[in-house]
C-alpha cells in the first residue's frame, strides 16, 4: 500500500506501481497468510510510520486515547493529526511528512508568533500556525506549495493560506478527514491483550 513517505515522488515514480510483490528470490512466489496478530501489528505499524512515530511515542499517544472519551481508535489517530509536523505537512507547506518535521526542527515555523521547534507539538482550535519569511523563500518550500495545489486538497478542519505560508486550525479533526485506509479497531485489538 502507497503511504505517501517520499512526497512528491509517490505520485510520479512509486515503486510499488512498478513492483506489486514483496522484494527477494522469493518475493512473487511466496505470499504467506498473515495471522489476526500479523494483520493487527501490519496495521500498527503502518499508522507509525505514516506520522514518523517511534513506538514508545506510539504507546503514549494511545494510552492518552484510551483515556479520552469515545472511541480509541478515533482518537488515536485524532492525536496524531494533530502533531504540529502534520498540520504542516496536511496544509500543503511541505512535499512529506519527514519534510514538515525538519522544518519544525530547525525553528522555521511559528505557532500565535510564537517559535516551536518540537514536531509532536499538539495544535488546539484557533491556532494559527505560519512559517518564517526565510522558509517561505524557500525552494522546497514554494515547490510543495505549488504542488499541493494541485494535487492535494487542504482538510475541512483546517483553514490554509498556502501563498502566505498560513494555516489555521478551525475544527477538531474528524475520523472522514483522515485521508488514508486504516482499520484503527486493529490497532486497539493488538494493544487490548
Amino acid at each position: 500500500m502507497k503511504l505517501f513517505l517520499k512526497g512528491m515522488k509517490c505520485y510520479t515514480k512509486c515503486p510499488l506501481e512498478r513492483k506489486n510483490y514483496p522484494p527477494g528470490m522469493h518475493g512473487r512466489t511466496r505470499h504467506p497468510r498473515l495471522t489476526p496478530y500479523g494483520m493487527q501489528l501490519r496495521e500498527k505499524q503502518k499508522v507509525k510510520r505514516i506520522y514518523g512515530v517511534l513506538e514508545r511515542q506510539f504507546e503514549l499517544y494511545f494510552e492518552r486515547a484510551l483515556r479520552l472519551r469515545g472511541p480509541t481508535g478515533e482518537n488515536l489517530l485524532r492525536l496524531l493529526e494533530k502533531r504540529l509536523d502534520n498540520v504542516i505537512y496536511r496544509a500543503g507547506l511541505a512535499h512529506s511528512r519527514a519534510h514538515a518535521r525538519q522544518l519544525v526542527r530547525h525553528g522555521h515555523v511559528l505557532v500565535d508568533g510564537r517559535k516551536v521547534d518540537i514536531p509532536s507539538y499538539e495544535v488546539a482550535v484557533g491556532q494559527e500556525i505560519q512559517l518564517t519569511e526565510a522558509a517561505r523563500q524557500n525552494p522546497m518550500v514554494q515547490q510543495a506549495i505549488e504542488f499541493a495545489a494541485s494535487h492535494r486538497p487542504v482538510p475541512a478542519w483546517l483553514s490554509a493560506h498556502r501563498e502566505e505560508g498560513r494555516v489555521r486550525v478551525v475544527a477538531e479533526p474528524r475520523r472522514e478527514d483522515i485521508d488514508f485506509t486504516v482499520q484503527e479497531h486493529m490497532i486497539v485489538e493488538l494493544y487490548s491483550k
